[in-house]
């Protein structure tokens, strides 16, 4: 296991630029990670397409940046009339992580078609909407594939099963991989989120399942509060919360995985705080507790 406490260069953290996303623009937000010493990160699609892609693709070059990631690709599930809308875009996402030169693109895969593309007509059947899941990476794969960037399915907590992710544990996720991407050869893989997996019985035997396959693309950091007052913008600083990170994070790299510890933490209250602020912690917190 790395010891980050030694990491003086932050070669082993990446900043998910979510983690910051109200307190400035992508450009804003990649001038301060220079400035606290951060060379990798990993962009969300929204923040891209706010300043541009290639005014994105320009700064990460000019200040040195390397990627973790690109957040996201998914929310498959689709009506008819809303299928190829979904197939586009997903593909734009590619093209967009290409040109950025991510290592894999984060796939959220969506819930029930109403919430995963607005304006489908409602459902209640959760297994239609893993079918269209499987059959939306499925479609994706070989154009990801042929330019060159991994899709890495994250699992959410099943509390978000119906809007954002109808995958919620790492065996769904590498189950998925292992029909559609049996020999590999397509590079379908996950990205482990300490947030959605950590309460999983049987998250370390998937660990060392995906981990065996070569399928750990992504790993993220973070922390769950108690209580949680909202369910998706009160996710806590590393150290604040109740995960075992160090535990976690010991089982993935013992399978070999050697890329950064991406931070992604969404919350009102890191968003009310100031940029350097959150970033100086983030950095101690990197160093003293994961």
């Amino acid at each position: 296991m790395r010891d980050l406490s030694a990491d003086s260069e932050l070669r082993h953290l990446s900043l998910n630029t979510a983690t910051v996303r109200k307190q400035g623009d992508l450009l804003e937000i990649l001038s301060a990670a220079g400035r606290h010493g951060i060379s990798c990160v990993s962009p969300w699609r929204d923040q891209v397409q706010a300043v541009g892609l290639d005014k994105a693709v320009r700064a990460v070059r000019e200040g040195g940046f390397r990627l973790s990631g690109y957040c996201r690709g998914g929310m498959f599930p689709a009506d008819a009339a809303r299928r190829a809308e979904e197939r586009d875009d997903n593909r734009r996402a590619v093209d967009e992580a290409a040109a950025l030169g991510a290592p894999c693109l984060v796939l959220v895969v969506g819930g029930l078609p109403q919430f995963s593309r607005p304006g489908s007509v409602p459902i209640r059947d959760i297994d239609l909407a893993r079918d269209q899941v499987e059959d939306g990476i499925g479609a994706l794969a070989e154009h990801a594939a042929a330019a060159g960037v991994p899709l890495a399915i994250e699992p959410l907590h099943p509390m978000y099963a119906a809007d954002r992710s109808c995958v919620n544990t790492l065996r769904q996720a590498l189950d998925i991989c292992d029909r559609l991407d049996p020999d590999g050869a397509l590079r379908l893989g996950v990205a482990i989120d300490v947030y959605h997996v950590w309460w999983d019985p049987e998250v370390y035997d998937q660990i060392a399942r995906a981990g065996a396959g070569g399928r750990i693309h992504a790993f993220h950091l973070c922390d769950w509060l108690v209580p949680t007052k909202d369910l998706l913008n009160d996710r806590g600083m590393m150290g604040d919360g109740v995960i075992d990170l160090p535990r976690l994070r010991r089982a993935v790299e013992a399978q070999g995985f050697d890329g950064a510890c991406e931070v992604e933490i969404m919350s009102d209250h890191l968003w009310s705080r100031p940029m350097d602020e959150v970033l100086a912690t983030m950095i101690d917190r990197y160093r003293t507790v994961c």
